[in-house]
């Protein structure tokens, strides 16, 4: 660590911070986001969102006494100084590396992480169930829950609103941190809510004016504190959403601004039951190119600290997202009835590249990824055929809406799950390991797997000519370099695999962009292997299996997700259904969650890169 951080280096924990004075608060303050951006040029992670928490957390942590008392992160994204701050300041150097610190809150890594993040709108319910059960056991120690406008715009989080709101001896504080900037642009009504509450002169000016007065008067404050929501439901008539729900609202207040922070923390601390602070903060706060342009800072991967020019990656190859959101450009342009829906990824999905064209025929539905397959499920009954993208881990949240609102009626919605498979340094909350599992089981629904850009492309536009739900499965990252970009459009088969090489010793069937693992790794090996590409993973080609079953005795299946309920367990199923007895090996991924690091480290962990599948030809 650089000699020039004085203050930095003197925090190792939050006792050591509320040693320092307010001034030595706002230096502190500087440092931290400095060392993150340094951090963070070299080794890229969630920048934008931490840089704009520096002073709430630093105020948190002075006020609160962490980690008895409990801060709950929405998302995790802006948990940066929190991990610095509470004894991993040079762990940090590690974030999101193999075997290093995870980049979210996890209750295993610290005893100061009070809940695990990584998906979005979950903090309140959490926090609300943590300080219950405090108010059960006696416990006086305090709860507070962070949540950003972007995440507030989740089910989950009014779910959890509603029910603390009916709870009114329980303490809890949530936090509602307003930068006014998801990670795409915020959608939907609730952020032009909090932009008019938050400027609304007459609410604010009256508040502000009636705290001030009474607190001159210190018993006639007390007596307020204690009285609850009663003057202000008298004078402002329940005038915002979250009064209405029962929580007593504060702010906005300048989320930068350490001194009001830790003055109104303060406050609050001691006005018990639900509370709602509003807080005005700025994305990529300190940092002049991470302010210019949050949604590119948000994760912009490494640049130049002093120049802030990112350090563009030159792929060998067009990403995945990309042939997504040209292809779905091209069906939209020769099919009227063809739209687009996003749960707050256009950007990440690369349905921008639709948008920017065709905004009538796209919706970003917010971060609300239930609602985004009901509402797609609606388009669809409408006439439209709506192609839903949604990461495979996000989709986990939507399980209920696909099976009841998509597949039980049977209806013709393509639901494009971007960041299947193992997805990298985000880790175990972003990995897309259980989609082949959990839609393996459910009736109605095709399931593809492209093994190259091309077919993405074709497996596109074959489930918009089908009539019932179509699920396609592909990696974060870039395909395999093959010509896709113009070509005209094909049906394939569903349910079909294909023979991608000859053999005569060992039969591999492949899943997705495992086939071309497969390849190289019969290139490689000594033994005659025959490699079979099977496209969809439901239905699956039975008769391609009896064949490889019934003309092999060693037989190999890999797929980037899990083995327990798979597609290889599956083959291996209908192999012993037909007393066809080769013996088969299923890789993939273990009976367990992965951490994070580079997918190359986790598919060698996990055993199924390369080297694996050649050891496993070469051994069976």
């Amino acid at each position: 660590m650089s000699a020039e951080y004085k203050y930095l280096r003197r925090v190792n924990n939050p006792t050591d911070l509320r040693q320092l004075s307010h001034k030595e608060l706002k230096l502190y303050a500087d440092e931290l986001r400095r060392y993150i951006v340094e951090c963070c040029a070299s080794n890229p992670g969630h920048l934008g969102s931490s840089l704009g928490t520096v002073e709430l957390t630093i105020a948190l942590h002075y006020v609160y006494a962490t980690p008895e008392d409990r801060i709950v992160w929405d998302v995790g994204h802006q948990a940066y100084a929190h991990k610095i701050i509470t004894e991993r300041r040079d762990a940090f150097l590690t974030n999101r590396t193999y075997n290093g610190i995870s980049g979210f809150p996890r209750r295993m890594e610290s005893e100061y992480d009070a809940f695990g993040a990584g998906h979005a709108s979950v903090s309140i319910s959490a926090a609300f169930g943590m300080a219950k059960a405090l108010e059960m056991n006696g416990d006086k120690s305090h709860v507070v829950a962070v949540i950003g406008d972007g995440a507030l715009t989740g089910g989950l989080a009014f779910e959890g609103l509603n029910n603390a709101g009916a709870s009114p001896k329980t303490d809890l504080l949530v936090i509602l941190n307003d930068n006014e900037m998801s990670i795409d642009k915020p959608a939907g009504a609730l952020d032009s809510y909090l932009v008019r509450i938050s400027t609304s002169r007459w609410y604010n000016s009256l508040k502000r004016t009636l705290w001030r007065g009474l607190a001159v008067v210190p018993p006639l404050h007390r007596l307020v504190r204690k009285t609850g929501n009663a003057i202000k439901h008298g004078l402002l008539q329940n005038s915002n959403l979250f009064e209405s729900l029962n929580f007593r609202y504060f702010g906005p207040i300048d989320g930068h601004d350490i001194e009001t922070l830790i003055s109104t923390l303060t406050a609050l601390k001691e006005i018990g039951g639900p509370k709602l602070l509003h807080i005005k903060t700025k994305k990529g706060k300190g940092y002049a190119a991470a302010e210019a342009d949050p949604s590119i800072w948000h994760a912009p991967g490494r640049f130049d600290v002093a120049t802030g020019e990112r350090i563009k990656t030159i792929y060998s190859a067009d990403r995945y997202q990309d042939v997504f959101g040209v292809t779905l450009l091209d069906l939209a342009k020769s099919d009227e009835r063809i739209v687009g829906v996003t749960p707050a990824m256009p950007s990440g999905c690369s349905m921008n590249i639709v948008m920017r064209e065709m905004p009538d025929r796209c919706f970003d539905v917010g971060i609300a990824e239930g609602h985004a397959v009901t509402f797609s499920a609606g388009l669809a009954v409408g006439g439209s055929r709506p192609f839903c993208n949604i990461y495979s881990s996000f989709m986990q949240r939507a399980y209920d809406n696909v099976i009841h609102d998509v597949a039980l009626q049977n209806l013709p919605v393509v639901l494009c799950l971007d960041r299947a498979g193992l997805v990298g340094e985000d880790g175990a909350t972003h990995h897309g390991a259980f989609d082949l599992a959990y839609f393996g089981c459910v009736p109605n629904i095709t399931i593809a797997a492209p093994r190259n850009e091309w077919m993405l492309r074709q497996m596109m536009y074959t489930a918009s000519k089908a009539d019932h739900p179509t699920v396609i499965r592909y990696p974060r990252g870039i395909g395999e370099g093959v010509e896709w970009r113009d070509t005209a459009f094909t049906l394939i088969e569903e349910g079909r695999g294909e023979k991608l090489r000859e053999g005569e010793d060992v039969a591999i069937l492949a899943v997705g962009t495992m086939a071309n693992v497969a390849l190289r790794a019969a290139e490689r090996s000594g033994r005659s292997v025959a490699v079979y590409d099977l496209r969809y993973a439901k239905p699956l080609d039975e008769a391609l299996i009896e064949e490889v079953g019934a003309k092999f005795k060693r037989v190999i299946t890999i797929e980037d997700g899990v083995v327990r309920g798979g597609v290889g367990e599956s083959v291996a199923a209908h192999l012993s259904r037909k007393g066809l007895s080769p013996k088969v090996v299923n890789l993939g991924i273990d009976d367990r969650f992965v951490e994070h690091g580079k997918p190359k480290e986790l598919y060698q962990e996990c055993g199924y890169d390369e080297e694996a599948v050649l050891r496993c030809i070469d051994n069976l």
